[in-house]
């Protein structure tokens, strides 16, 4: 299963669902690729923390060492395994961003190289049972490349007035790429993030969004500075604080996504 974690809106938390759900999936025995499709890198620091530019030059590492050797070829000369990287926890791996990717883009897009990520994925198959895409916040050639690789995508929704109208923009793009790149590509379903059950817009724009039929999960994440805590400590919530709240919470929806897979299994 390869799922992306995506909206065009940023500060919605999608580094932080990518990142914890990968280490519930890890944790649990399944291996767990991660891939950080956005220049900023803040899943690659979150995960393996400051990169050595010396030890690993930006240009020959991780997803941008994987796009840069596309550039002059048709092929792949190595394995994309060999731009994966082990993070300090068990069965949790990570194809790192790096500044690099921005100066690319253009060249990459000129070159219709749109496909490679999904072909470098799709070799990947027997290496991984799960993998999660964190997506820069636009619709931009990284963010469609992962649509195009993907099965599934979640979309993070903060409970906010203006993400709700950012939303129907959202699934137009998505719709417009199913139908054009991957028809195979499932809306997954919405994540409620940064939840407050004391305030009312929140439960207001929630009821709405489910009114309009959208598949929103049931399990809510809620807005907590443990998760702060987990960004500057650069470890997973699973990791970090197994029974906290968020922790179950992330739990429930991991659960959600399970029983999703069963289904389509089915």
């Amino acid at each position: 299963m390869k799922r992306v974690v995506f909206n065009q809106k940023g500060g919605v938390g999608k580094t932080s669902i990518a990142c914890n759900l990968a280490a519930i999936e890890a944790a649990m025995g399944y291996r767990t690729l991660v891939v950080d499709l956005d220049v900023q890198g803040n899943t690659t620091q979150y995960l393996v923390g400051e990169v050595d530019a010396e030890a690993f030059p930006a240009e020959a590492q991780g997803v941008a060492g994987l796009y840069r050797q596309t550039v002059h070829n048709r092929k792949m000369r190595q394995n994309p395994d060999a731009f994966v990287w082990e993070t300090p926890y068990e069965n949790l791996y990570l194809l790192p961003s790096s500044p690099v990717l921005s100066a690319m883009e253009k060249e990459l897009e000129s070159r219709y190289k749109i496909y490679k990520l999904r072909d470098a994925l799709a070799k990947l198959d027997d290496e991984y049972d799960r993998v999660y895409i964190d997506t820069p916040p636009s619709f931009n050639f990284y963010s469609k490349s992962a649509l195009i690789a993907a099965n599934a995508v979640l979309i993070p929704f903060d409970c906010d007035s203006f993400a709700r109208q950012s939303l129907y923009t959202l699934l137009d793009n998505i719709g417009e790429l199913q139908e054009d790149h991957n028809p195979e590509l499932a809306v997954e379903g919405i994540v409620i993030n940064q939840f407050s059950a004391q305030a009312r817009l929140p439960g207001e724009l929630v009821a709405e969004l489910e009114q309009e039929g959208l598949p929103v999960f049931q399990a809510y994440l809620s807005s907590s500075v443990k998760m702060k805590e987990s960004h500057r400590e650069r470890r997973p919530l699973i990791d970090l604080a197994p029974r906290h709240k968020l922790t179950e919470q992330l739990l429930a929806l991991h659960a959600e996504l399970e029983r999703s897979v069963g289904r389509a299994a089915a």
